[in-house]
């Protein structure tokens, strides 16, 4: 487990359209894995490595990929006395945004806290009335904040003990981790493979439509957190245990998986030995690579991530290891499964 290269990813900011840093990284480790490395117009990073071994005819493509945007906030306003109000960028949480401390990225990176309700309240104000104070003038923002400028929350990587870590961004800084991971691992392979970290997921799924549509894949694999079991009731329903092997999903509220590619993985993760679960739930990039042009047979897999879309997201190592053995060894048979698909 590269716990640096991890933490690197995750404490680097990337809301969803600003995702330059992450990509930045992404970029420097797929250019000594690939043979070729490029980035699209919109911000997706496509490394592509070609098919290395003979098959029994012409190479498919198969596409693997994890988002490398997080939820985050705007500057949408600056107030008379220098508080600024935010606009939410994806999916926040009111519980889970309040009292936080933030990092707004202006002209230089200013530190703030979203401010807590006084005296508490039993409800959270909504995101819409909430208030972030860097302890500055008006006029002393106005140098270095304008609106626009993206807001990260403050929370950097944390190794809890030796198997759970901690992290703002899980969602999907562990995809975009088990991505590099998975193609210094990788082996000869008969298909083509396009590693890819896209853009902008956290949105509305709107970087991988113009890499599916450019690669046109005949497999397509999204690398996301699979939805972990917790302690209050709610969480009792997710199918997945942190700590008892990758996540395979059968269906999201975007995607149902396809059956032949979710068989394939299963049967693979119980011949290598490979912990595995099942999940149901979420919403990732799969929709579009199963979608696209002539679809492709897509489905997700990864770690079990606990308390997603918190600042204070938890991942196993053993699930990380779980999901980028599968995904390396995976990507050494997909052929096999193109030829007993149509």
């Amino acid at each position: 487990m590269n716990h640096e290269l991890l933490r690197r990813l995750s404490n680097a900011p990337g809301v969803s359209g600003f995702e330059d840093a992450v990509q930045a990284i992404v970029l420097d480790d797929l250019g000594s894995t690939c043979r070729e490395v490029t980035q699209d117009r919109l911000g997706n990073v496509i490394g592509f490595r070609p098919a290395t071994a003979a098959a029994g005819g012409p190479a498919g493509r198969l596409v693997i990929a994890a988002h490398s945007d997080e939820i985050g906030m705007l500057v949408q306003h600056i107030s008379a006395d220098g508080f600024v109000k935010f606009a939410p960028v994806g999916g926040l949480h009111v519980a889970s945004t309040m009292s936080q401390p933030v990092v707004i990225h202006g002209r230089r990176p200013v530190r703030g806290v979203i401010v807590p309700d006084v005296p508490p309240k039993d409800d959270y104000r909504p995101l819409n009335e909430m208030i972030i104070d860097v302890g500055l003038s008006r006029t002393e923002v106005l140098e270095l904040i304008e609106v626009g400028d993206p807001i990260t929350f403050a929370q950097e990587y944390v190794q809890l003990n030796e198997r759970v870590c901690m992290g703002r961004n899980f969602d999907d800084r562990i995809g975009t981790y088990c991505l590099l991971e998975m193609m210094r691992r990788l082996d000869d392979t008969a298909i083509d493979v396009y590693a890819v970290s896209t853009v902008q997921e956290e949105v509305g799924v709107r970087g991988m439509p113009v890499v599916a549509y450019a690669i046109e894949p005949d497999i397509g694999i999204a690398i996301d957190g699979s939805l972990s079991r917790g302690p209050y009731p709610e969480l009792q329903g997710h199918t997945c245990e942190m700590g008892d092997g990758t996540g395979i999903y059968l269906m999201d509220n975007l995607t149902i998986g396809d059956r032949r590619l979710v068989s394939f993985l299963i049967d693979l993760c119980r011949e290598h030995g490979i912990a595995f679960q099942r999940n149901i739930g979420g919403g990732t990039d799969a929709s579009a690579l199963q979608r696209v042009r002539a679809g492709s047979l897509s489905t997700t897999v990864g770690a079990p991530v606990r308390y997603m879309h918190s600042t204070v997201q938890l991942c196993h190592v053993d699930d990380i290891e779980a999901t980028v053995a599968l995904l390396a060894i995976f990507a050494q048979h997909a052929h096999e499964l193109l030829e007993k698909s149509p």
